[in-house]
């Protein structure tokens, strides 16, 4: 029988990050290494008025709980109690509970004391080792099903060693409103700066594993971003049906770690140090592999949690502009494409600031990826492909991941009369189709604080030699200026086999930034740091890939070929993105 224990689930969140500086915030952290998705236990306590509260039952007529972990000799939680008390009663009327779990054995707490009625002394820890709590300012925010949505801090306003009069993110307050007007929420997971909290090992009940109240959550969380009618899998998997269906290859990728695509090796010791990492845990596994073992259990339909709900048209919202191909594109029912390439004149009147950018095909069942060049309105006569890869893109659309919301205080600079270049990858399905892709910018009012960047460490000169196995090339910068390195997004063909981006300090000293073992071309993945990384003037930073232009490479069009710079997947390249920033303006004017 399987069993899931909802403390050995959420956790894997990491302990509070550690950083040079002994000042600590909340942060944005990789979501599934947070428990986000779960369904939160139920339990039963006396509130400090000394009613009894039942979680379950105090769900009815709320579309969300706030569960906030709190203690009366914590610096932090003392500090934090005001801005909850505000948030309770802010969102009480859109139907918002709060329950406050204290589980400080020695806080001398009484009836007289100021806090909330729903203040509830948990002295043995029972419960907040339960739901999985790592600190004192530990948030969960859940939906009306017990779905964990956000669990984290409540904002950035304070923290270990500082204070400000105000907070720059405020993560629970716009994880609420986003819920409540059904939009995705933006930061799902945030370190929680506060005392920390070890009950030792946890000791608790388990249950029984089925499909409404644990696999159906996985699926929602991990899998039915593409895999659902109107996305790009090739099935759906919106019921119970649809995943017994499928649970031969469901269990095969799983085993074999191809689903959810996630190419990045695993880090040692810590959390994920990218916050979009997509790969399943080690818990996730285990009980989805488990579950089919024990005869794919429906279990109890009241534990279902909401149905996912997906964008009809943009995910940025209403665009300020949009482009789109001049014509729509036949695409073939068998058999392989070259790439299209379509240059789309923007006919911008002044520079524009874009702080969100969405790609969408409308044949999305065929395509395979879309870069977007933004090149200026002096290029004329003709594309210089390999510039044009070399500059960096503006916009990227791969499966599951099509559109970019700039964090706060960000943009991306559309010089006025830029001309985009869409680059596409179409991969024919057996049924033959036309696709006229589109693109949608949203822009800022004003300048932003920070103008973001993308280099490519590029190396077009490479030559694979034919039958080569493993061969192996590089690109590198020394940067020249100070800069804060954003994201990673790997670039190569059908012969890429592995890459790696590196660093190295002017001392000699070499880091490891990402490491991808085994690279997918059917995949180009960005990889977002969750904490990004200040790159300091001298410094090298440098991508290796390693190719197969083998037999044994069952995707290698020409084994026999010596292989080169070239647009097409019959020919390669080496392309490390980076996306990136100046925390001073932008010293070298670059464009």
């Amino acid at each position: 029988m399987i069993r899931i224990l909802f403390i050995s689930l959420l956790a894997v969140a990491p302990a509070l990050a550690q950083s040079k500086s002994l000042k600590e915030f909340a942060k944005p952290i990789a979501p599934n290494s947070a428990g986000i998705g779960l369904q939160m236990p139920d339990f039963v306590a006396t509130s400090l008025d000394g009613t009894k509260f039942q979680l379950s039952a105090a769900m009815k007529g709320n579309k969300a709980f706030v569960v906030a972990i709190t203690s009366t000799s914590c610096p932090l939680s003392k500090k934090y109690l005001p801005t909850l008390r505000k948030l309770e009663e802010q969102f009480a009327e859109e139907q918002v509970g709060f329950v406050y779990l204290n589980p400080m054995e020695s806080d001398k707490i009484q009836a007289g004391d100021k806090l909330p009625a729903r203040y509830i002394h948990d002295a043995s820890g029972e419960i907040a080792q339960r739901v999985g709590a790592r600190t004192t300012t530990d948030v969960f925010l859940i939906d009306s099903q017990r779905t964990v949505i956000y669990r984290g801090g409540i904002d950035d306003q304070y923290g270990l060693g500082y204070s400000s009069d105000e907070p720059k993110h405020r993560y629970l307050k716009d994880a609420i409103e986003a819920h409540l007007e059904q939009r995705e929420v933006k930061f799902k997971a945030t370190t929680a700066p506060g005392c920390e909290l070890d009950f030792g090992k946890a000791k608790v009940a388990s249950r029984e594993g089925t499909y409404h109240n644990r696999i159906s959550r996985i699926v929602q969380t991990n899998c039915m971003e593409c895999h659902r009618d109107g996305g790009v899998g090739p099935f759906t998997l919106d019921t119970l049906k649809d995943v017994v269906s499928h649970k031969g290859m469901i269990k095969k990728v799983i085993e074999n770690g191809t689903m959810p695509p996630w190419h990045a090796a695993k880090p040692t010791d810590g959390p994920s140090p990218f916050v979009n990492d997509r790969s399943l845990t080690a818990a996730d596994k285990n009980d989805f592999l488990a579950w089919f073992e024990n005869g794919n259990p429906a279990g109890n339909e009241a534990d279902a949690p909401l149905p996912r709900t997906f964008p009809k048209d943009w995910a940025i919202g209403k665009p300020d502009v949009v482009f789109e191909l001049p014509k729509a594109i036949a695409i073939k029912a068998t058999g392989t494409m070259p790439y299209e390439v379509v240059t789309v004149e923007t006919n911008l009147e002044e520079d524009k600031w874009v702080n969100a950018v969405e790609v969408q095909p409308t044949a999305r069942e065929v395509v395979h990826h879309v870069l977007v060049f933004a090149l200026p309105p002096a290029k004329k006569g003709g594309l210089d492909l390999r510039r044009g890869e070399a500059q960096g893109y503006f916009a990227a659309y791969v499966p599951g991941n099509n559109h970019q919301i700039m964090p706060e205080g960000f943009a991306r600079k559309l010089p006025k009369g830029s001309r985009l270049r869409f680059q596409i990858h179409y991969t024919p399905n057996g049924t033959a189709t036309k696709d006229r892709t589109r693109i949608g910018f949203r822009f800022a009012a004003e300048p932003p604080k920070h103008e973001i960047f993308v280099l490519s460490l590029a190396n077009p000169s490479f030559k694979i030699p034919p039958g080569a196995e493993n061969h192996e090339d590089k690109a590198q910068i020394r940067i020249p200026v100070d800069a804060v390195i954003m994201a990673y997004s790997p670039h190569m063909h059908v012969r890429g086999k592995a890459c790696r981006y590196e660093l190295e300090t002017p001392d000699g000293k070499k880091t490891t930034l990402l490491d991808v073992p085994h690279y997918d071309f059917n995949w180009q993945l960005q990889y977002k740091l969750a904490e990004p990384l200040k790159v300091s003037k001298g410094t090298t930073v440098r991508f290796t890939a390693w190719f197969d232009n083998s037999e044994n490479n069952p995707a290698n069009p020409n084994p026999k070929a010596t292989v080169k710079w070239g647009p097409q997947t019959s020919d390669e390249m080496l392309l490390g993105y980076i996306e990136f920033y100046f925390p001073n303006g932008n010293p070298l004017g670059i464009r």
